[in-house]
């Protein structure tokens, strides 16, 4: 097309994100509502790709932009979105603007306490420029164009991690600003050390391209192209050890077990808004690549590994699902509790049906908004008490019903409970798994039983009971708040009861996916009777 929507849903927020930060010291509620307003406008903006998009469109991408960018390298300014990609966009557009109204005043200056510099224009700007980032990665189609800012989205998150931390956390057991750095450090090394590998991988696919195909490329439809046609065979060893580089950077990012330890600390030590931004927005960068390069660029390497990434997916699962029933501190649990549904995540688009990826990519867009509804209602919860622990709260559902309510549908949102919009994904997920693997879809089974114990027990030891001295006359949900809680609850209901509308637009992107793996659905087993008639 001639009008380059996708390049402008991605420069919308980056442009936004400079003028936010140069807003005058002494302006900070128009630095606020500039920033809400241009998260607005990327939303519509991502709006406008869906309505454009057709599910039924031939080719594997829609919307293309192509230009030359590096000649003497190969590298272009390609960018294409498909199914799972527009959705993805449409996920992150709709969950920033949420972000921003529930942290609206998390980087306001204190006036006592704590003397450290909390810029508002700052903290605004860079979730801005983390949602620019996670949008043109979702829609670069160009291996190197999506490597530079899958590795540059980490500058930002660093400083929202480690600038702009949890207060409550200043009053909280392991939350003093020593934890917060070495949070933001260790996200920063982990995904650096995921980055660098790939980074090597990427070269290393670029000169196979070089010597097979006489000029290097880093374009992901040309590649595919040449393997389909035959002019590219990669060797068996070059391929899984490129497959490697790619797959570990993902799982890094996504996060997988073992890969997962800096999740719980980032997500612990930053506010509740960016703990959402983390795992709702920017880990799905992660498990989307996984689709679209591991098992595009990669298809036999993928099968090869295939067998040991379900097992690492079903240790995921059960490993967060365990660790978050004994926790302590709330925002850890949510963060133990992502971690095993990415476990589903990952095991459904390894499961290699039509059916577990399916269920895996909704379940990336179910997740996002069922743990951005439980974590910002925790969000408010902490803000009023000042503590992230458990034992520091009960009885709230006495003084502040609308929150205790709220902060119940997410969990039960978390818990999959049939009618919210995370049961279907994860059915589907199971069913798939249990097609080509019993064993393991038996297995991955326990982490529904284990989140129902973790969820329902965090309910009960925070809002039931006796009322707390500490918590008697907590406010219940201001007008702010139930603005950013009750669209999303609403979102659960709906795709739960109806997910349709996001399926049908998944569903041929899942396909495409598994045309390339020449992977096909297991037929299912017919008694001797049956085949007798």
């Amino acid at each position: 097309m001639s009008f380059p929507l996708l390049t402008l849903t991605a420069a919308v927020p980056a442009v936004g994100a400079v003028a936010t930060a140069a807003v005058p010291a002494g302006r900070r509620t128009a630095a606020k509502w500039l920033a809400l307003a241009v998260s607005l406008a990327t939303l519509v903006l991502a709006a406008v790709q869906l309505v454009r998009f057709d599910p039924d469109a031939k080719g594997p991408f829609q919307l293309t932009e192509s230009h030359a960018w590096i000649k003497d390298f190969g590298v272009r300014y390609e960018l294409g979105v498909d199914g799972i990609a527009v959705v993805l966009i449409a996920l992150a557009a709709l969950l920033i603007p949420f972000i921003m109204l529930a942290g609206w005043h998390d980087a306001d200056p204190q006036e006592s306490g704590s003397s450290r510099w909390r810029p508002t224009q700052g903290f605004f700007a860079l979730i801005l420029m983390v949602e620019a980032m996670v949008v043109i990665s979702f829609e670069a189609t160009d291996v190197f164009l999506f490597y530079i800012f899958f590795e540059a989205m980490l500058i930002p998150m660093y400083f929202l991690i480690g600038g702009f931390g949890d207060r409550a956390g200043e009053r909280t057991e392991g939350g003093a600003a020593a934890q917060r750095s070495y949070a933001a450090v260790k996200f920063l090394l982990y995904n650096l050390v995921g980055g660098l590998i790939m980074l090597a991988a990427v070269i290393g696919l670029y000169a196979v391209t070089a010597d097979q195909l006489g000029t290097g490329t880093f374009s992901l439809q040309e590649i595919v192209q040449a393997r389909a046609a035959g002019k590219l065979d990669l060797a068996t060893t070059t391929e899984r050890a490129l497959f490697l580089g790619f797959f570990f950077a993902f799982a890094v990012k996504a996060p997988l077990w073992p890969l997962h330890t800096w999740l719980p600390n980032a997500m612990g030590e930053a506010t509740a808004p960016v703990a959402v931004l983390i795992t709702a927005v920017v880990d799905k960068v992660g498990t989307f690549a996984m689709l679209r390069f591991c098992l595009q660029l990669f298809p036999e390497a993928s099968k090869w590994a295939t067998p040991v990434i379900v097992v690492l997916s079903l240790i995921s699962i059960l490993y967060g699902a365990l660790l978050a029933v004994g926790q302590r501190d709330i925002k850890r649990l949510v963060a133990y509790a992502s971690i095993s549904h990415f476990g589903f995540i990952v095991l459904g688009i390894f499961a290699m049906t039509s059916q577990g990826q399916s269920g895996a990519t909704l379940y990336m867009v179910n997740h996002g908004i069922s743990t951005a509804a439980l974590m910002l209602v925790a969000g408010f919860l902490i803000s009023r008490r000042g503590s992230r622990l458990i034992a520091d709260y009960g009885g709230v559902q006495k003084v502040a019903p609308v929150l205790a309510g709220t902060f119940l549908v997410g969990g039960l949102a978390t818990l999959s409970l049939p009618g919210l919009a995370p049961f279907v994904s994860e059915f589907l997920v199971l069913v798939g798994t249990f097609s080509r693997y019993p064993v393991a879809g038996a297995v991955a089974t326990l982490g529904i039983v284990l989140a129902a114990l973790y969820v329902l027990v965090l309910y009960q030891r925070t809002m039931t009971g006796p009322v707390k001295e500490e918590v008697r006359g907590m406010p219940d949900l201001r007008a702010r708040e139930l603005a950013v809680v009750a669209p999303l609850i609403a979102l659960l209901l709906f795709l739960g009861i109806y997910p349709k509308p996001v399926t049908q637009i998944l569903d041929p992107a899942v396909r495409h996916t598994m045309s390339q793996v020449h992977k096909a659905d297991p037929k299912p087993d017919v008694n001797d009777v049956e085949a007798a008639k």
